[in-house]
């Protein structure tokens, strides 16, 4: 009989779905680069939710975790969001939120407010890539992409909207004018990042990647 005691596996670890591209610089027949795509993973993404019923008390719980006041209130409808503390706050669903922080995930601190009869705290930072876009022709771009309406009166600086191209979801949010961050599923993210490219390259695009 073997002495040897079973051993326990090594946690494997995490593979950006950008780590085999390049970054590039291309301008177009001008030499100008109008858009700048940067690609990079989240060291902070965590989903807190509840259902159907539970939408109050969670409120009120995550006003309290993330400080919320009168004068910066929690996001109230879905697309507005909260520049907190602990990161920005996306209201994303009727009751669904998304926190996107740059250190760790504050997971104990929200659970000792979202407590488990009120709703769940998911750390969802593997899953989430981001894409910051950004340049004169920014909007140009991402019109190829998204049926959005990107004018300021429907698409607000500081809102985030829900939507996708070629039935993959992605979450928008604005920053400025020409400035968006793009929240994506990291399994898909090589697949958008590429198609962003290409919506890009007749207007000059640079890409860079983060870590």
């Amino acid at each position: 009989m073997s002495d040897s005691k079973p051993t326990t596996p090594a946690a494997t670890a995490l593979r950006s779905p950008f780590a085999s591209i390049q970054p590039h610089r291309r301008a177009d027949r001008q030499g100008q680069v109008q858009v700048q795509l940067h690609a990079e993973g989240l060291s902070s993404v965590v989903q807190i939710s509840t259902w159907m019923g539970g939408t109050q008390a969670l409120c009120a719980a995550l006003a309290e975790a993330v400080a919320a006041t009168d004068l910066f209130p929690l996001p109230a409808s879905t697309g507005q969001t909260l520049q907190s503390a602990l990161g920005l706050l996306m209201r994303t669903g009727p009751n669904e939120f998304l926190l996107i922080g740059e250190n760790t995930p504050p997971l104990d601190l929200l659970r000792q407010h979202v407590t488990p009869e009120i709703g769940a705290v998911l750390d969802l930072s593997h899953a989430r890539c981001r894409v910051h876009v950004k340049g004169p022709k920014a909007v140009e771009a991402l019109g190829k992409l998204f049926a959005l309406d990107f004018r300021e009166a429907a698409f607000a600086i500081g809102h985030v909207k829900l939507t996708g191209h070629h039935h993959v979801p992605c979450s928008i949010y604005r920053a400025e004018q020409q400035s968006f961050d793009l929240y994506l599923f990291s399994t898909y993210a090589r697949g958008q990042l590429e198609s962003l490219q290409d919506a890009a390259l007749e207007y000059g695009v640079e890409l860079t990647l983060g870590e």
